[in-house]
């Protein structure tokens, strides 16, 4: 279940602190809209992990796509295998 707060809440930033927890973000409205996220440095160093693989995966992708896929046996001559 989301954990949404308004960004008042951070007067008391303990509790909020508190309510961030592993896998369990915490957002912040402002005005009555979504703003901000709070999060464990974990699951964001994940998440940039994630998003660094992901773009990897479409650029190679393209490029297999504009210059061709190797076949098995370039890959296996490649290795030397």
């Amino acid at each position: 279940m989301s954990n949404i707060r308004p960004v008042s809440d951070l007067r008391n930033y303990n509790d909020v602190l508190n309510a961030c927890r592993e896998q369990s973000p915490v957002y912040l409205t402002k005005k009555g809209r979504g703003k901000y996220v709070l999060m464990d440095i974990e699951d964001y160093e994940k998440m940039k992990a994630t998003m660094k693989l992901i773009a990897s995966l479409v650029e190679g992708e393209k490029s297999a796509r504009e210059e061709g896929w190797f076949s098995l046996d370039d890959i296996e001559s490649a290795l030397g295998l």
